[in-house]
């Protein structure tokens, strides 16, 4: 059980269903200790507080997996109608953007008195070192599988440049610029990096909505909806259109070559 003194909502927990307590009563618990107790959100739920027990009402799920889920979440007057001597062990300070934890740790044990000691365990509302790696690899796995794709697509223009030598030949000797073999050759590969671009990212989406939830149910956890809901309409567009752009890019290096290929060798080409 963990009470809070004041409001906590900035505290992080990531709600599933239901809303934050309000007041003395209410209790938000993880999807894990609803499973578990075969409880409901606006179910109530009993326990003990020095031997006096306390009803309050299941207002919210959150997402937490601490304490193997068996967490419960309350405002500091459902347990202090039981236990009047009941003091704070803990305190959660937030920090502002930018500012350093461990001077800010320092800085409060200097106006303590030095009493802070060893025990503080200052944090920022930062990810977490481990998930800044994390991101920072994905980052890393995206680029990669985009010059995969880029790779992929040079070769294949490469093979059907060569295989069109004689027609390029052909166009060239009519007047057609490097420019505008440049263009043609990209064009090529366009509009199936389009249409590619338009068919996986729908795909990708239905993908993420399937597979997150799966995971968080064998962690024995939800998911909160704006885990869910994490790509905006703009950020869609121009996912749609990568396929567009990883295309032209694969397709410049052989479209150069066949612009600055000599009319004769290509209309000797078979």
């Amino acid at each position: 059980m963990t009470a809070f003194r004041g409001d906590a909502s900035w505290t992080g927990y990531d709600l599933i269903s239901g809303h934050w307590y309000s007041g003395p009563g209410q209790v938000d618990v993880p999807t894990r200790f609803l499973t578990l107790t075969g409880k409901a959100v606006g179910d109530t739920v009993t326990f003990s507080v020095g031997g006096t027990p306390v009803t309050a009402r299941i207002v919210g799920e959150v997402l937490d997996t601490d304490n193997h889920g068996l967490l419960m979440l309350t405002d500091w007057g459902t347990l202090a109608a039981a236990d009047h001597g009941l003091v704070p062990d803990t305190d959660d300070v937030a920090l502002r953007p930018g500012t350093s934890p461990d001077a800010y740790a320092h800085a409060l044990g200097r106006a303590l008195g030095g009493t802070l000691g060893p025990y503080a365990d200052v944090s920022v509302n930062d990810r977490d070192p481990f998930f800044r790696t994390l991101i920072g690899l994905v980052g890393i796995l995206t680029l990669l599988l985009a010059v995969v794709a880029g790779l992929g697509v040079l070769n294949t223009v490469v093979l059907h440049t060569r295989e069109r030598a004689h027609d390029l030949g052909i166009f060239k000797a009519l007047g057609m610029t490097p420019r505008q073999v440049i263009v043609m050759v990209v064009c090529w590969v366009a509009g199936t990096g389009l249409v590619a671009g338009l068919l996986a990212v729908p795909a990708g989406v239905a993908l993420h909505r399937y597979v997150l939830p799966v995971m968080a149910h064998a962690a024995g956890t939800g998911i909160p909806g704006r885990y869910l809901a994490v790509y905006q309409p703009w950020e869609i567009a121009l996912l749609a259109l990568a396929g567009l752009v990883i295309a032209a890019v694969g397709g410049m290096v052989p479209a150069a070559w066949a612009a600055r290929a000599r009319t004769v060798v290509a209309l000797r080409a078979e």
